[in-house]
């Protein structure tokens, strides 16, 4: 079981609003709410798997929901927004519009799983739970602005072909004023992490 939050989760984190929500997608044990919620955000930890939300019960700024996301309805209204939707090591594509549509007006997504060629290495190798070259870039496309993208190879923290995105629903307009952390009112500055 992977403990740390993923390095790409934690580079984009500093986009979020600052004690803003998060919405963890398939949060599993919840090592991604767990991290955010040491952060000061409050977030919402969604798994079909009670037995692995049930370790985060006595968590201070965690709440966690049961639900099948695959077979059942979106759980949430549409009103229902998040400064943070994180997604890792999973894949539902008819999820993408929901994912999108449960930013807030600045929110990030940040989403990482496994893609093409992971097969040749190990599992997952079922073509249904990895993205096609480019999928995540034309599931925000129209919708979310990407900051950052990459499709490739990683060894660490095992060897395997990813593809992840880290992309913000801005405002209506690109001179709307909007503040990110202790940012200057203005156009949105996404600041570049190395």
């Amino acid at each position: 079981m992977e403990s740390a939050p993923s390095g790409w989760v934690t580079r984009w984190a500093h986009l979020a609003a600052p004690g803003g929500t998060v919405l963890d997608v398939a949060a599993g044990s919840g090592r991604h709410a767990r991290w955010f919620a040491s952060l000061g955000n409050r977030v919402l930890a969604i798994d079909r798997d009670a037995g692995a939300l049930a370790s985060m019960h006595a968590c201070a700024g965690i709440e966690t929901l049961t639900a099948d996301i695959e077979g059942a309805p979106w759980p949430f209204p549409e009103n229902r927004t998040f400064d943070v939707v994180v997604v890792t090591n999973y894949l539902h594509r008819p999820l993408f519009g929901h994912l999108t549509d449960a930013l807030a007006p600045g929110g990030v997504l940040i989403y990482e799983t496994f893609a093409v060629g992971n097969g040749s290495i190990g599992k997952p190798s079922n073509p249904a739970f990895l993205l096609r070259p480019g999928e995540l870039l034309d599931a925000v496309r129209g919708r979310l602005r990407v900051i950052a993208y990459e499709d490739g190879f990683v060894e660490d923290p095992r060897a395997a072909y990813v593809q992840r995105i880290c992309a913000v629903s801005e405002p209506q307009s690109a001179e709307s004023v909007l503040t990110i952390g202790n940012t200057p009112p203005g156009p949105p500055r996404y600041a570049l992490t190395g």
